[in-house]
């Protein structure tokens, strides 16, 4: 936000330094997406597996005070991905100690259903179900990027054109 309005005031004001600014900040932000995409890409795998681990770790906060969003998110996942655990639903069982599941896990939804046999839960590994599930919507992800990346392109252009511009009027007047 304070980047658009540097590059407002600079375009509002032909304030060659503000264009200047605006213009390498924005070439700066571009720079480190595009780097982070390239890292994404080349360290997939160890990417994979610490995603694994961490969320496995933030099993352990499931129904803690102060984490009803991290709840509700596990939770909704479970329920809308019909899926259970990180790697599958014994993951919940170093969570509460004890053969028990939450309650998001259960095929049908009753109250303390958690506590039935595993036969009465979901089966699926919520990793691989939400991955596979943001592969098939790759298309989408990826068009999302391409269009940002085109106004982030069009910014430069029109920041550098502008900045030449004013540039120029200043020698023609001087």
């Amino acid at each position: 936000m304070i980047i658009g309005f540097v590059g407002c005031i600079g375009a509002i004001k032909e304030n060659k330094c503000l264009l200047l600014s605006f213009f390498i900040m924005l070439l700066i932000i571009f720079v480190l997406e595009l780097t982070v995409v390239i890292l994404f890409f080349v360290y997939t795998d160890k990417i994979d597996k610490y995603a694994q681990r961490d969320l496995k770790k933030g099993l352990h906060l499931y129904g803690t005070d102060g984490n009803i969003g991290l709840t509700n998110a596990w939770s909704i996942i479970q329920t809308d991905f019909r899926c259970c655990g990180v790697s599958n639903f014994t993951d919940w069982f170093e969570v509460y100690n004890t053969t028990r599941v939450p309650d998001s896990c259960c095929l049908e939804f009753s109250e303390n259903c958690g506590l039935h046999s595993p036969g009465t839960w979901w089966k699926a590994p919520c990793y691989e179900t939400v991955k596979i599930w943001l592969q098939e919507n790759l298309l989408a992800v990826g068009i999302f990027g391409l269009c940002t990346a085109l106004v982030q392109i069009l910014g430069l252009t029109f920041a550098m054109t502008m900045y030449c511009q004013v540039v120029k009027a200043d020698t023609y007047c001087a």
